[in-house]
């Protein structure tokens, strides 16, 4: 049987959104007979001073955690030090582990892994999968990056374009997103639409009065707007601060975020200068075993998108507390059956 070698940065115990996704499917994989390994970093999303055992075995999944640095996010310098030193390690490891027919899946963490898996791909006769949760470097320009417009940009493009063509398969989120591949040139007998998932058993509606985070939090009797996740370079805050603005000092609404990202700590510090501190709450990430009672938390949750990038990334946040989910994206599990969570374009 052919090995599963999935690339992703962060990977379990990690707590954030590719991390569980990726967890959820490599041991489902596991589980059912298949040979599963994942090439990922030491470190923690939070965390990135964290130093995970280099290898291990987890409920059946190969873990090959390889070094890095470890600058973390707080500049593109730093970040850009440890997608580099990361990729290096990750060339080495992938030669090392792959062998002819094993199937290497990319996903987009840290942007343009596929280059490097298409590279490793052709040397050791593997076949390649990109599973791609946003689109890059075109979220860089769009953003404005540093030194990714012009020749940069359009190397990295034609680098992208070039792995969505060696692929037996590229996997979206979206239809928008699967669309935006084909006019890079992927061909659409290999694009499959799989939305992100969530587990519908674990996540269920939890009434205010029964939530313990609303009392620790001190939310009884607020009306809460919610959010949850990164809030990174892709989304913009400027419309909720100016419904916040409308409602200064009143008592009985609450803005609460839950997470992280390089937006999260801009938008921490604008509130603090515009004087809305007392209707704005600020919590990291949350562990997995809370996330039906921290998702539960808000009344009304807000998704954050930039105008223009709709057909690049895809927003994570969904109303899972509600107990829904996309289309599509999760297996039905009524008569012990499992509905195909797939569309092909």
């Amino acid at each position: 049987m052919p090995r599963l070698i999935f690339l992703n940065r962060f990977f379990f115990p990690d707590q954030s959104a590719t991390s569980q996704i990726l967890s959820d499917l490599a041991f489902h994989l596991a589980e059912r007979g298949f040979d599963v390994h994942v090439v990922t970093s030491r470190q923690l999303y939070e965390s990135p001073k964290a130093r995970l055992p280099a290898q291990e075995t987890v409920r059946g999944v190969t873990i090959h955690r390889v070094f890095s640095t470890r600058f973390g996010r707080t500049s593109l310098a730093g970040r850009a030090f440890d997608y580099l030193s990361y990729y290096a390690a990750v060339a080495s490891k992938i030669i090392r582990v792959a062998s002819r027919d094993d199937v290497i899946i990319a996903k987009t963490d840290p942007p343009l892994i596929s280059v490097l898996a298409m590279w490793a791909a052709r040397i050791r006769g593997a076949k390649l999968v990109n599973w791609l949760q946003d689109i890059y470097p075109e979220i860089a320009i769009e953003t404005g990056v540093p030194l990714i417009k012009g020749p940069i940009g359009r190397i990295l493009s034609l680098l992208r374009d070039a792995s969505l063509k060696a692929a037996v398969a590229n996997v979206a989120v979206g239809r928008q997103m699967a669309n935006r591949l084909i006019s890079q040139g992927a061909k659409s007998d290999t694009i499959h639409v799989i939305p992100n998932w969530c587990d519908d058993e674990a996540i269920v509606p939890v009434a205010n009065a029964d939530n313990p985070l609303r009392q620790k939090w001190g939310l009884q009797h607020k009306f809460v707007v919610g959010y949850s996740g990164n809030l990174g370079r892709g989304h913009e805050f400027n419309t909720l601060l100016a419904s916040a603005e409308r409602f200064r000092g009143d008592p009985d609404v609450m803005f609460v975020l839950i997470g992280g990202g390089q937006r999260f700590e801009q938008l921490k510090r604008l509130v603090a200068e515009k004087g809305l501190d007392t209707i704005f709450r600020f919590f990291p990430y949350q562990d997995r075993d809370r996330l039906k009672h921290s998702l539960a938390v808000a009344d009304m949750h807000w998704i954050s998108l930039q105008a223009g990038l709709e057909d690049l990334m895809f927003p994570q946040q969904i109303l899972r507390h509600c107990g829904r989910r996309p289309a599509n994206s999760c297996g039905d599990r009524r008569n012990g059956r499992d509905r195909e969570p797939r569309e092909r374009i």
